[in-house]
């Protein structure tokens, strides 16, 4: 069974670019070995992560998240089945918010904040389909 499962955690410390650069090198190296697609979201201090792939292996992957020491207030805000991965060509892509995307950010955004905590499942699901459709906002890897 495919499955989509997107969360979001708070930063617990303070990251610099390198910290970001490491943690989406070792996604992506683990992801593709797993067979794991997705996309890491980085804004206000908050990941927001979409990861899909088998159901089984995106648990795990997940369950391993919650015992990083680097995120706090881990709550999964949406799950589903789906019949094919939104990010298939990603082990993992970033986008932070940045000058180009911040209209992105404040389009699903309730307020000037992007809070992720406070979206709907549907809203969440609208902000990576845009993610999707407008790929060159997608990393492979921080400036």
């Amino acid at each position: 069974m495919l499955v989509q499962l997107t969360y979001a955690s708070r930063i617990s410390k303070t990251l610099g670019s390198e910290d970001i650069k490491n943690i989406l090198q070792r996604s992506q190296t683990n992801n593709q070995a797993d067979g794991v697609t997705g996309a890491l979201c980085l804004s206000n201090g908050i990941f927001l992560q979409i990861l899909e792939g088998n159901r089984n292996t995106v648990n795990r992957v997940y369950h391993k998240i919650l015992q990083d020491s680097r995120h706090k207030d881990p709550a999964i805000l949406d799950y589903q089945e789906i019949t094919a991965r939104q990010f298939s060509e990603w082990s993992m892509g970033l986008i932070s918010r940045t000058d180009d995307n911040k209209q992105l950010f404040l389009k699903y955004s309730s307020d000037a904040n992007f809070d992720p905590y406070s979206m709907s499942s549907e809203t969440l699901r609208g902000f990576f389909d845009e993610v999707v459709d407008n790929v060159r906002w997608l990393r492979k890897s921080p400036d």
